[in-house]
């Protein structure tokens, strides 16, 4: 995964916006619907990492599985996981983490109504 492709990927989640908050290098991926973070990277550096939140029992699995996922870095380390892309965690699986933090913090949709019949 290269770092455009990281980008147009968190870009391609519902309501996905790129900020800036901390600084020019540091994109911060947020929902616009509720301003929650669910990515961040600084897609100039070298290796290129990204920080995505996920469920903890998930996080303790996928750092037992992969050396390259460690705990968020500056962030809350339960909740939070920092993969460094190299090749060895699999781009799908690391879209599929983007795809789930995304969800775990995006706005939730009201219920449908309900029919009367």
């Amino acid at each position: 995964m290269t770092p455009a492709d990281l980008k147009d990927f968190c870009l391609s989640l519902e309501q996905a916006i790129e900020t800036f908050p901390f600084d020019e290098e540091t994109s911060v991926f947020k929902t616009s619907g509720n301003n929650k973070v669910f990515a961040l990277t600084a897609l100039a550096t070298s290796p290129l990492t990204v920080a995505l939140k996920v469920d903890p029992e998930d996080s303790v699995a996928l750092r037992a599985e992969f050396p390259q996922i460690t705990p968020g870095y500056h962030l809350n380390k339960k909740h939070w996981i920092t993969i460094l892309i190299d090749g060895a965690v699999p781009d799908d699986l690391i879209e599929n983490l983007l795809r789930g933090s995304h969800d775990l913090v995006r706005p939730k949709r009201p219920p449908r109504p309900k029919s009367v019949v």
